[in-house]
């Protein structure tokens, strides 16, 4: 990573999008689509200060398996917007903040696939990923799911495999891992990228 020698931009005076997508199955690369969009918007100080939330009409099939999953089914999304109708609102609301998730490469595909098709321009921006930060930030921890960190903070979920009950989750556990970062002085965007992607001592 290009990451200069000063401590970077301050990580409290930065905004964040913290976002949670469902998906009519895993890879945006077979033809799959998003069902469910939330956006948390969380300050520096990793207070949730807006939010977004929409069900999106995949224009195909929703497996099964899927629908058990995270309980959204054709009836549900029949009436919802296409993506294309919330596609401006959605990359508005992405602009100039740091896009947060956990597992973040897969939210991340799947939006940017998304505003590509419908805008002609994929997503851009900084990223951060809350299972890399738990693997620094919350040591103790060996398993780094959602469910096993919500369970170690005590955070409660009663929409799980919805995306507006885990971006919330998310975006309270976001805030608790800047707050650990800030206790270790780690306070810039530099540094916390150094200690994200530093590599491990070998064996």
């Amino acid at each position: 990573l290009p990451v200069g020698d000063t401590p970077g931009e301050l990580l409290g005076e930065l905004e964040y999008a913290v976002v949670d997508v469902e998906t009519t199955g895993a890879g945006f690369g077979r033809g799959h689509r998003l069902t469910e969009v939330a956006i948390e918007h969380v300050d520096g100080k990793g207070r949730v200060v807006d939010e977004y939330t929409t069900l999106i009409n995949p224009q195909r099939q929703i497996p099964a398996m899927i629908t058990a999953l995270t309980n959204i089914d054709g009836y549900m999304v029949r009436n919802a917007p296409i993506f294309q109708e919330v596609a401006r609102e959605v990359r508005e609301r992405l602009e100039g903040k740091v896009f947060v998730a956990h597992n973040a490469g897969f939210d991340w595909g799947f939006i940017s696939m998304e505003l590509l098709r419908a805008l002609g321009a994929p997503l851009r921006g900084r990223m951060l990923c809350t299972v890399r930060m738990a693997r620094k930030l919350v040591p103790e921890m060996p398993r780094r799911s959602l469910d096993a960190l919500s369970c170690f903070f005590g955070l409660e979920n009663d929409a799980r495999h919805r995306a507006f009950g885990d971006a919330r989750v998310t975006a309270d556990l976001f805030g608790r891992m800047l707050r650990r970062a800030t206790d270790r002085d780690i306070n810039g965007w530099n540094e916390l990228q150094k200690l994200l992607y530093a590599r491990g001592a070998k064996r």
